[in-house]
Parts: C-alpha cells; structure tokens; sequence
C-alpha cells in the first residue's frame, strides 16, 4: 500500500474508538494542511471497533477522502472484554444517532496494529501516532515489532487524570481505565508519548453558538459534526450546567499538528495503575516542585500537558469551518 503524499505534509496515523469527539478530532486532521492523514485504525471504547471503522469510513466519503486506508482493530481488550459502549453520551451508532451516507468501501484486510507497522515502514522516522481512545491496538503493535518506536517520529495521547477525578472511576479516564494494559506497553516503550488528560481537556468547551456555526458551514462533514454535537451537549449539561461540551480527542489532534500551544507539559515520570484494586487506570504523575512552574524530571520521556496557551474551541471552529471539501484536506 502506497499513498501520494506531498513533501511538506508529516503523515499521521489516528488511531480512534469513533464517537462523537473522536469525529471533531478526524476532521481536524483532515483540515489541517501541516499533516497529512494516511492511516486509521479502530478500537473498542465508545463503541465496538467495527461500528467505529463504518462511522470512520462514512466520514471520510463526507469529507472527499475515501483514499484513507481504514482498518478495524481489537475488540476486546488486552485483559479485559468490550462489555458495550457508551450510547447516553455518543448515541446507540456512535455518532450522535447521526445517520451518515454509507460509503462504498469497506475496511483494510489487515487489522489496525498491522496497519500501523506497514505505514510505520513506508514512513520511518516520520509517521506521528496520535491516539484518542483505549491504546489496545498501539499495544498489539508493540507485541508483534517491538522495534516500532525507532520508527515513529512521535506519539500524542488523549487520556488520564493527572490531578482531577477520572470519568469512569475516582481516578481513572476512561480511555485508559478500559485498557491500563495497554497504556502500561504504551509507557513502557521506548519513545516519548505526550499525554492529554482530562486536566486540560474538560477546561475547554465547545457552545450552543459554535454548534450553530458548524451546522451551517459549506462542508457536509462539519454540518454533520454540528447534528452529533446534540447529543452530545445534552450528555454535559450536568457536568458544565449548559450545552456544551468537553474537547478530549481533538485536542489531542490540534497538539499533536501544532495547531495549539501547550504552555505547561512538564516532562515527568508517569506511571499507569494496572492492578485489580481501586486504583485500577489511574494515572500517577510526579508533580511534585511544580508549583513555580513547569519543570522538566531529570530522565523523564513523557509529557503530561496541563494548560494551553490560549482556548481550543475557537481555533477548532475556525479550522473546521474553512474546510470544504476534498480540495481542502489534501
């Protein structure tokens, strides 16, 4: 499998379990002239890895980009079995109850992880990974080459709690607190992930003003993205005390593409809660002398990211209002 790809464009492998935020963060990439979108591959989390295979392919035909090679990943977890998704947040499909053109493609013959090691081999030293749900597939990659992270260029994650709550138990985030297996493998390895908790993703929102906007925006894929938004707001109206809503997965995406500036994300040592007992997904992170400021652990590999320069949701809203269509994301 090879795709053309101009030069000035890093290749990006998005690696999702495809509801509603995992679709603003799809979108965004496919905005974004800094990267190009080569690769993605689906996991169990808000929903099963097929639906969020379909939910991604339906997007991509959306967006005049049915060229993206998507491949279904793990179903279950490493330790763990997928007992179902999450419908009073991203709705029974995944996408807001949404229903999407379907698309005449079906996924890759490959599974998710082997998706990655081809594209990890057709791009080495340039393929950035940015995950935004339960890391299984990066996991089973890691099992099958162990030498893939000499591959990549870099890896951004959305997930954990560093110094808040978790969301789907007092301490755990649920993308890692479905697979802290799998996020233990992704540590362990030798490259340098940057992690984006829930510490900064639940600071910024998107609003009833913006889902307006995006429902009248040239684009089919970002009208869409404004449908599913319903949802999804009304799920958040207890946390928030509005519509509105949380920005976990494209957040990771705009810091990954360097769409937006992370003022504090010290390097420190981060260890993930794999055992069975209450603790299980929890994030740990060595935040001790941060007070002044950030400071970077002596010997660290990873970092934590806990503010932004400026708001996500406005940059969001922009980026994805002025794409429209095909021509726009290549």
């Amino acid at each position: 499998m090879t795709l053309a790809r101009p030069a000035s464009r890093r290749p990006v492998y998005f690696d999702c379990d495809t509801g509603i935020d995992d679709s603003l963060a799809l979108a965004y990439l496919l905005a974004s002239p800094e990267i190009d979108l080569v690769g993605v591959g689906t996991v169990s989390g808000n929903i099963d890895a097929t639906q969020a295979a379909r939910n991604t392919l339906d997007l991509l035909q959306l967006a005049g980009r049915g060229d993206v090679p998507v491949a279904v990943g793990a179903h279950d977890f490493l330790a763990r079995r997928f007992t179902g998704g999450v419908p009073w947040i991203h709705g029974h499909n995944g996408v807001g109850d949404v229903t999407l053109p379907t698309a005449p493609r079906d996924p890759e013959a490959q599974d998710a992880a082997d998706l990655l090691r081809a594209l990890a081999h057709q791009h080495e030293g340039e393929l950035s990974i940015v995950t935004v749900g339960p890391t299984t597939n990066i996991a089973t990659a890691l099992a099958r080459e162990p030498g893939l992270p000499g591959l990549i260029r870099s890896v951004t994650t959305m997930g954990g709690a560093a110094l808040v709550p978790g969301n789907i138990s007092p301490v755990a985030e649920a993308n890692i607190g479905n697979d802290p297996e799998a996020a233990v493998m992704l540590l362990d390895a030798a490259w340098n992930c940057t992690l984006v908790p829930l510490d900064v993703t639940l600071e910024n929102q998107l609003f009833e003003r913006d889902r307006q906007a995006l429902l009248e925006a040239p684009s089919a894929l970002v009208r869409a993205l404004g449908a599913m938004l319903d949802v999804y707001f009304d799920y958040y109206v207890p946390l928030y005390g509005e519509r509105s809503c949380a920005l976990h997965d494209p957040m990771a995406a705009a810091i990954a593409v360097g769409g937006v500036e992370a003022v504090r994300a010290p390097a420190v040592e981060i260890v993930i809660d794999a055992t069975d007992g209450p603790g299980r997904g929890q994030t740990i992170c060595d935040l001790r002398g941060q007070r002044l400021g950030p400071v970077d652990r002596p010997g660290a590999r990873h970092r934590i990211v806990l503010e932004l320069a400026s708001p996500l949701g406005p940059h969001l809203v922009e980026r994805l209002l002025a794409f429209d269509g095909p021509e726009a994301a290549r």
